[in-house]
C-alpha cells in the first residue's frame, strides 16, 4: 500500500508513460492530417464525442466505487482479524490454567495461522493483473517471497509443520489443530466447558474472516464492467482528437508560424491531457480489484501480520519483539 500523502512523480510516470507517448503520437497524427495533408473530412463534431464522454465518465465512476469498496471490505475484515486476535490471546492468557507451555503453543498457531491466510491470498489468480514492467521493477524488491515453510517454522513445531504443509488450505487445518488442543485442554480440566465455548466462537469469527478473504479473493470483479470500461474509455480517447480538429480552425486562421506551431502544441496537449485523465481513472479501478496481491496498493497483509505478532508477544511477555514493518520507498507490504 503506498503511504505517501502525495505520489511521486516517478510512479505516475512509470505507471503511465506508454499511454502518454502513444496518445501524443496519436493525436500528432490526426492533427497532421487534417491541417497539413487537407483531410478535412476526417473531422468530426464534438457534440457526439461530449455524451460518450459522459457517458463513460458514468461508468469509470462506478467502476472505481465498487473497486475501491472490494478494497475497504478487505482492510475492514484484515481490521477484524487484528481485534480477533488480540481476544484470542487475552482469553488463552486468563481461562487456560497452569502450563504456560500450552498458552504460548495456541497464541503461537494463531501466529501461523494469520501468515498462511497472508500467503495463500498472496497467491497469483488467472484472473489478476500484472503491473507493468516499470512498476515490476521498482516494487521488485518488496514483493512476498517467503515460502509458507520459511513463513511457519518460527511459530509451530516441525510435526506439525509436517502435517499441515501438504493439505490444500493450510490455514484452515491450523484452526482445526486449535480446536483438537482445546478439547485435549478440556480432557485435563484445565479449561471448563464453558471456556470451550468462548474459544469456538472465537474460531468461528476466524473461519468467518478468512471465508470472507477467500470471496473477494476467488471472485473476480464482474468482467462486463472492468473490461467493458476499458473499451469504452479507449473508444472515446481514440475519438477524441478528431472531435477537437475544428474546435481550433478559427484560432488557427488567425495565427501563422510559431504562433501558429505553439497553438497546435497547446492543441496536441490538450487532447493528450484529456486521453490521460480517461485512462488513468480506467488503471486506478483495475488497480484496486484485487486487494491481495501484493501490489502498490493493494492491503498491507505484511505489516498487519506484524503488528498482531509484536501485540501477542508482547501479552507473553517476550522481551525480544519483532520490528514494526516500514515502509520502503513509500510503499508498504
Amino acid at each position: 500500500m503506498y503511504v505517501k500523502r502525495n505520489m511521486g512523480f516517478i510512479p505516475i510516470i512509470l505507471g503511465t508513460w506508454k499511454n502518454l507517448v502513444f496518445f501524443t503520437a496519436w493525436t500528432s497524427f490526426v492533427f497532421y492530417l487534417y491541417y497539413y495533408q487537407d483531410w478535412t473530412f476526417i473531422s468530426l463534431a464534438f457534440e457526439p464525442l461530449t455524451v460518450i464522454g459522459i457517458a463513460v465518465s458514468f461508468y469509470l465512476g462506478f467502476k472505481n466505487s465498487q473497486s475501491y469498496d472490494r478494497f475497504w471490505e478487505a482492510r475492514k475484515i484484515w481490521g477484524a482479524i487484528v481485534n480477533y486476535s488480540r481476544i484470542w490471546a487475552t482469553q488463552v492468557l486468563s481461562l487456560v490454567e497452569e502450563s504456560e507451555n500450552d498458552k504460548k503453543i495456541l497464541i503461537y498457531r494463531h501466529l501461523a495461522w494469520i501468515n498462511a491466510l497472508r500467503i495463500q491470498l498472496r497467491q497469483p489468480s488467472s484472473f489478476s493483473m500484472k503491473p507493468s514492467r516499470s512498476l515490476k521493477h521498482i516494487i521488485k524488491g518488496y514483493e512476498e517471497e517467503s515460502s509458507l515453510e520459511k513463513a511457519l517454522k518460527q511459530y509451530i513445531s516441525e510435526e506439525e509443520l509436517k502435517s499441515v504443509l501438504p493439505r490444500k488450505n493450510v490455514a484452515t487445518h491450523l484452526i482445526k489443530k486449535q480446536a483438537f488442543h482445546l478439547e485435549k485442554l478440556l480432557g485435563q480440566g484445565r479449561i471448563t466447558e464453558f471456556d470451550k465455548l468462548l474459544f469456538h466462537g472465537l474460531m468461528e469469527e476466524m473461519y468467518n474472516q478468512q471465508g470472507a478473504c477467500e470471496r473477494i479473493k476467488n471472485t473476480p470483479f464482474p468482467r462486463q464492467y472492468s473490461y467493458f470500461g476499458t473499451i469504452f474509455a479507449w473508444i472515446f480517447v481514440l475519438l477524441l482528437p478528431f472531435g477537437l480538429l475544428n474546435a481550433f480552425d478559427e484560432e488557427f486562421s488567425l495565427l501563422s508560424g510559431s504562433a501558429r506551431i505553439w497553438m497546435e502544441l497547446a492543441a496536441i496537449s490538450l487532447s493528450v491531457l484529456i486521453s490521460w485523465i480517461f485512462i488513468t481513472m480506467d488503471k486506478v479501478g483495475s488497480g484496486s480489484e484485487d486487494p491481495f496481491e501484493g501490489r502498490f496498493n493493494d492491503v498491507p497483509m505484511t505489516a498487519i501480520c506484524r503488528t498482531i505478532e509484536i501485540d501477542l508477544k508482547d501479552m507473553l511477555d517476550e522481551d525480544a519483539l519483532p520490528e514494526k514493518i516500514a515502509p520502503i520507498k513509500n510503499i508498504l507490504y
